[in-house]
């Protein structure tokens, strides 16, 4: 008995959507990212930026960079003035001005350290294994002020001086985003991200409270 061509037709689609569906598995279609793209409205974004972050991504672990972060000492400036970082990372502070300095970190910082004092162009090294916000000072210049501030995701972003930040290849799912600055309380808010599409987040300005 010879089948029809509609009968053939059908048949061919099947195979072709087990195919499919043998090499494309359900956790290999969800595993594409997204972008999260905002603003945070704020004055204080003049100044200093704002850092907007992933706060969790559950049931994993990111490694630190196989390049260390670094941190310079310039013109009695901390640069950059913010340096966020995978828990775990090594970041390398090194003195590129024509005096000496130093770095320590003060109570209250998720890790205490103090380099004590180095001449020009000395590099020191610091690896940070705990969450959290960790303010550095130096005991020779107390104008100068930094921050490194360690995270559980590579998924963060610093705004530019309008507060316009964007974080890209994040996995799809729902996240809580969160945006630290050294003038501000902690504000946060939920984001849902979809494979290959961009969720838009605003920071609204009487959200972003005084510390």
């Amino acid at each position: 008995m010879r089948m029809s061509r509609s009968v053939i037709f059908v048949i061919i689609w099947i195979i072709a959507l087990a195919f499919f569906v043998v090499t494309n598995p359900p956790s290999a279609l969800s595993d594409g990212g997204g972008n999260i793209k905002g603003v945070v409205k704020t004055p204080w974004i003049k100044r200093y930026e704002a850092l907007v972050y992933i706060d969790l991504v559950e049931k994993k672990e990111f490694p630190p960079p196989k390049k260390n972060p670094f941190m310079s000492q310039k013109g009695l400036v901390f640069r950059p003035h913010i340096v966020p970082v995978v828990k775990g990372s090594t970041v390398d502070f090194t003195n590129d001005d024509n005096v000496s300095h130093n770095i320590f970190s003060p109570p209250g910082s998720a890790k205490r350290f103090n380099l004590g004092t180095y001449g020009a162009g000395v590099s020191m090294a610091v690896t940070f294994d705990k969450l959290g916000e960790v303010a550095l000072l130096c005991n020779v210049h107390s104008e100068m002020v930094g921050y490194v501030i360690v995270l559980q995701n590579p998924y963060f972003a610093l705004t530019d001086k309008k507060g316009i930040f964007e974080i890209k290849d994040v996995p799809a799912g729902t996240y809580t985003l969160k945006v630290w600055h050294e003038k501000l309380k902690e504000t946060s808010q939920e984001v849902v991200v979809e494979a290959g599409k961009t969720v838009s987040a605003e920071f609204a300005k009487k959200e972003l409270k005084r510390r």
